[in-house]
């Protein structure tokens, strides 16, 4: 099956940089057009195929704004890549502040729902297959020390995803999810720039290494393309090893 994703339109949830920037540059290598959504707009070199759109995903209203942002660009939506996601908290859960779980549900989970819901109702009127992947991470499958409000929300993306993947399949939506190990990327800079930290993540990691958001891409293309096309309600663990130890 081809990993080809031409004449496919896709939409790329915090896109400006890391695992986003990394997805919408390789959907764009494969002959997508694609939508880079971040909460400022942000210069992209990706040529003609590539648009970006300033979207705070969580905002109902911004998230209605970007679908339909992508309609007017490119004239519809196929693909749609949630993984816009924020961490404003690093400690015990316990001692989590309100302030902290109210901002990441809303991005994390709460953004999530409102794009998916929106890229849905689009291809069901349309009468169109599509794929939809929502980046979770291994904090949604096992504990999350001191990241116990990020690896809820991580937690009920999966509850989500497999939900959707169950109550679309009929109008031929695929959605499913991948679950990073540790990334080198600005969100998880509190554990991959602390020493003491990663060394101890990277103990219980066999490939004893922190992956590149290039490498979390990859896993996105196989699950938007049609490589995938019986795959649906799945959870691709993409973490080195670290969940079996």
């Amino acid at each position: 099956m081809s990993s080809s994703l031409r004449d496919k339109v896709a939409i790329v949830t915090g896109a400006s940089r890391g695992i986003g920037a990394a997805i919408a540059k390789l959907f764009v290598e494969h002959g997508a057009r694609v939508v880079l959504a971040s909460r400022r707009i942000e210069t992209t070199d990706l040529g003609p195929n590539a648009h970006a759109f300033a979207a705070h995903t969580g905002k109902e209203a911004e998230c209605v704004a970007l679908v339909a942002e992508a309609v007017r660009k490119f004239g519809k939506v196929d693909l749609l890549v949630n993984n816009a996601g924020t961490n404003p908290y690093f400690g015990p859960l316990i001692e989590a502040p309100e302030a902290a779980w109210d901002k990441t549900f809303e991005v994390n989970l709460k953004g999530y729902f409102w794009t998916t819901r929106e890229v849905a109702r689009h291809l069901v009127d349309r009468g169109a297959p599509g794929a939809i992947v929502n980046v979770s991470s291994v904090n949604g499958i096992r504990a999350a020390p001191l990241q116990g409000v990020y690896g809820m929300t991580k937690a009920a993306v999966i509850s989500m995803t497999r939900t959707f993947a169950l109550e679309l399949a009929p109008a031929k939506i695929r959605v499913n999810a991948i679950a990073p190990g540790l990334v080198d990327t600005r969100l998880a800079s509190a554990i991959v720039k602390d020493d003491a930290l990663s060394q101890e993540w990277l103990k219980r990691t066999p490939l004893g290494r922190v992956a590149q958001p290039e490498e979390i891409a990859s896993a996105a293309l196989y699950l938007a393309c049609d490589a995938s096309s019986y795959v649906t309600g799945e959870v691709l663990v993409v973490d080195g090893g670290t969940t079996m130890t």
